[in-house]
């Protein structure tokens, strides 16, 4: 009885030029079999390059990629039959309803056994099967497009920018969708720009900066490891709160004039403010003490907002 390699992808050295510009800079790395890996990193840094070597599009420059226990420069044909992609900027044929749409790359794979239902049920589309493409919403032909990249039973699928340019339920239905294929085990590579789609989705979050990884682990493991403060929540009112804060020495900010954000370096720190608060005869509405997200340890180590531009320049998708 055969038993499933550890790793489903692995990465050693990997460079990517075009040209001068080094868009992967000696990167590596490993993604375990059925676990959701998510490449994070702004515009620019690398992810698309990245993922295009692993799923056989692109060539290296240098370096070795390994994904299903095959060099990807040279097995392909083995390769392609078991993964599945979604690319950034996925399109379909207009006119061809979503059952027509997947029997159509079902065909393409031959792959005569596909279960075309089971798949629009999976993705929730059962209600649009004789919708044509062109009819659909966004967030709706990303369903389709995350079907038709499982058409063939893959072992393992590359998820390019899911849900970008998709509005905020879109963007959570999708997430439904990829919840569903975590749950059946499948290994899916994703590269996103949305920190909250990583901590949701992701087992393991590398974070790419300028063609590096600057930072990898779980979710929890990155910010444990990169933050060591919280942030203190208020509600903005009068400007009273915001005054204390300030002349107590730290340095609130507001969050578009509806909160007052603060980082405190301990919890003993929450206390004395909302003391000197209280004394000054100020009440609050509410407050919330919590510890920094992944944007956080993003902002810290590249100094560059994830949906910005790379600090610095440099690096290409």
């Amino acid at each position: 009885m055969t038993t499933r390699a550890e790793h489903v992808i692995e990465v050693e050295k990997l460079t990517k030029r075009y040209g001068v510009l080094l868009a992967v800079n000696d990167i590596s790395f490993t993604v375990r079999t059925g676990e959701v890996f998510a490449l994070l990193g702004p515009n620019g840094a690398g992810k698309t390059t990245t993922v295009e070597i692993i799923d056989t599009i692109r060539t290296p420059t240098s370096g070795k990629v390994s994904l299903l226990g095959m060099d990807v420069t040279k097995r392909k044909h083995d390769i392609v039959p078991r993964i599945g992609v979604l690319p950034q900027g996925f399109s379909s044929f207009d006119r061809i309803t979503v059952r027509e749409t997947l029997q159509y790359y079902a065909r393409l794979f031959c792959r005569r056994n596909t279960d075309v239902d089971g798949l629009i049920e999976l993705v929730n589309l059962k209600d649009k099967t004789n919708e044509h493409y062109k009819n659909l919403s966004g967030g709706l032909q990303q369903r389709l497009g995350i079907a038709i990249a499982l058409v063939n039973e893959p072992e393992v699928v590359f998820l390019d920018e899911p849900t970008t340019g998709l509005d905020p339920r879109a963007r959570r239905e999708v997430w439904d969708v990829l919840l569903g294929l975590k749950k059946k085990g499948t290994t899916v590579f994703l590269t996103t720009h949305y920190m909250e789609e990583a901590e949701l989705l992701a087992d393991t979050v590398a974070i790419i900066s300028k063609g590096k990884i600057i930072a990898m682990g779980s979710p929890g493991e990155l910010i444990e490891t990169n933050v060591d403060y919280l942030v203190l929540t208020l509600p903005f009112d009068d400007g009273k709160a915001f005054e204390i804060v300030r002349k107590m020495g730290f340095e609130p900010v507001h969050d578009n004039h509806e909160n007052i954000k603060v980082r405190v370096e301990r919890t003993d720190d929450v206390q004395k403010i909302l003391n000197a608060i209280k004394d000054a005869g100020t009440s609050l509405r509410s407050l919330d003490v919590r510890k920094p997200n992944l944007e956080e340890v993003f902002l810290k180590l590249t100094g560059a907002s994830l949906r910005e531009g790379p600090a610095g320049g440099g690096g290409a998708e």
